[in-house]
């Protein structure tokens, strides 16, 4: 399948990267329901939604072009553990979001998740942006790694960026990744 990786995280833990099936509908749901407060405070600015099966439906069928989404998953127990998507705000410019389990952040996780830069630009994609709680400084650390092309603005505490993706940039991305693959 496209897009599908193992990678090795920079504490050592491996995890396994695929784009999102309808079928993940269930454990998103229960991730949505035991998440941290401050997780769903910071992935929802502010309330989480409320989980319902047309929720869950939208964030799990898409349709792996104008809509993509990746998991990641701990291939010892198979539970999700991050999960990053991108959706249409106009041609050729969509919006992202990403989400990690806390256990799982600070390792190199959010970073491995560039394969979605990878999908859009193969796609058409040629721009992300985001709104997120001015407050969120693990983003910040995701958003200042996407290079020099980062536009930002803060109004009433939330954030907004947009970037533009660079074909270099991601190529030297994926080989990063390709060096942190398994071997074997």
């Amino acid at each position: 399948m496209a897009f599908e990786r193992r990678l090795r995280l920079d504490d050592g833990r491996m995890v396994r990267i695929r784009p999102i099936l309808p079928s993940d509908a269930p454990e998103l749901a229960e991730a949505i329901r035991t998440a941290d407060p401050d997780t769903l405070h910071r992935r929802f600015l502010g309330a989480p939604p409320r989980v319902t099966p047309e929720l869950l439906t939208r964030l799990t069928t898409v349709d792996y072009v104008r809509r993509f989404a990746l998991v990641a998953l701990d291939p010892t127990t198979e539970r999700g553990v991050a999960i990053a998507r991108y959706e249409p705000l106009e041609e050729g410019v969509a919006e992202i979001a990403v989400a990690v389990d806390p256990a799982w952040r600070r390792v190199g996780l959010a970073t491995a998740l560039e394969l979605l830069a990878e999908a859009a630009l193969e796609r058409g994609i040629h721009s992300f942006g985001a709104s997120y709680l001015a407050e969120n400084r693990p983003i910040e650390g995701i958003i200042a790694h996407t290079g020099p092309g980062v536009r930002q603005r803060i109004k009433h505490g939330i954030a907004e960026f947009a970037v533009t993706l660079d074909r270099d940039q991601v190529t030297a991305a994926q080989q990063d990744l390709a060096a942190r693959a398994p071997h074997g």
